[in-house]
């Protein structure tokens, strides 16, 4: 076929009540030249079975089993590891979310008109919230030292999930571990890094669902804003790579600024041991570490806002931290890769 093989990949633990419907949407594409990996993490219920049904019925639907269980990054990278060298293009799909079917076909022609593109992103579904930013329409592209610029310095996160992305595949083949296993937002991790050689393009629709459930990792997140540490962790590991010395400070200090103003919210709740922990070690990672000086500081100065302003300012302060308030976690568009 004159198509380019894409490759996607389906990594699934315990997803009997979705990998149906995630499956039935990779066949409903519109672009035919593509195979599927279904990476199932010794599930423990029928998802082993399901998809193997389904790659009964199409050869291009391979399903493969972990002899042991990995933790969700190092199940993403162990199937990636399984992509063929005839795929150009690589797209993974989580078992329990789905895409439309012009995605692969919409993805790929953005990817083909421009060679040096490696990530290709879209509007994707979060719920019911269409998510995530976009490039000014109709530009379908922008250097990947720009887009990353753009996201140190105007906070404008334009690569959702790995749901929503296509990836050039010779990006994952460039290293054994394509995400990092540590990190639990490695999916911008690794955008900000393999945008250091390749540029970035845009489909100004929307081509993708994510499944928001409780008790998730994305749940997890929210309650804890594993967020805000992954931006940190994105900044300190690939800003100056993008930005200049005074810009990387800028954005240090502002992003800083804004995780002091986060923790000290949290101290009119009663968080417990494994919430400060989290966070004093993001911070201890980051090289900057937690100073208590700063944190009561900034606690001081909304207290003494308070007094000021005491409706609007106690009402905030007081406020517990929700998932659909960004004011409390900036970033919190962003899903965590693991899952």
């Amino acid at each position: 076929m004159s198509q380019p093989v894409v490759s996607i990949v389906v990594p699934a633990y315990n997803e009997a009540n979705h990998i149906a419907e995630c499956l039935e949407s990779i066949l409903a594409q519109s672009y035919q030249n593509w195979e599927c990996i279904v990476a199932n993490n010794c599930s423990t219920d029928a998802t082993a079975e399901i998809a193997r049904q389904y790659a009964s019925k199409d050869a291009r639907i391979r399903v493969y089993d972990n002899e042991e269980f990995l933790r969700a990054v190092p199940n993403f990278n162990q199937a990636l590891r399984r992509l063929p060298s005839s795929a150009k293009y690589c797209k993974i799909v989580f078992a329990d979310d789905w895409i439309f079917p012009e995605c692969i076909e919409e993805m790929v022609d953005v990817a083909e008109e421009y060679p040096s593109i490696g990530i290709v992103g879209a509007y994707g579904l979060q719920g019911r919230q269409v998510m995530w930013a976009g490039l000014p329409y109709p530009s379908r592209l922008i250097s990947g030292r720009e887009v990353c610029r753009k996201l140190f310095l105007e906070d404008l996160y334009v690569f959702g999930t790995a749901t929503s992305l296509l990836f050039r595949a010779d990006l994952i083949r460039a290293s054994h571990a394509f995400y990092n296993e540590t990190n639990l937002h490695s999916d911008s991790e690794a955008c900000c890094a393999a945008l250091k050689t390749s540029d970035f393009g845009f489909v100004h629709q929307v081509l993708t669902v994510t499944r928001v459930r409780e008790g998730s990792l994305f749940a997890f997140s929210t309650e804890m804003n594993t967020f805000i540490a992954g931006r940190l962790h994105d900044l300190v590991t690939y800003g100056r790579d993008y930005l200049t010395a005074e810009e990387y400070k800028f954005c240090l200090d502002l992003k800083l600024s804004e995780y002091y103003d986060f923790l000290s919210r949290n101290l009119t709740h009663r968080r417990g041991d494994k919430f400060w922990n989290y966070h004093k070690g993001k911070l201890a990672e980051a090289g900057v570490g937690l100073s208590r000086t700063r944190l009561y500081r900034t606690f001081a100065g909304k207290l003494f806002d308070a007094l000021l302003n005491p409706k609007s300012t106690l009402e905030r302060l007081l406020k517990k931290p929700a998932a659909h308030d960004p004011e409390f976690l900036p970033g919190f568009h962003e899903s965590p890769q693991a899952r």
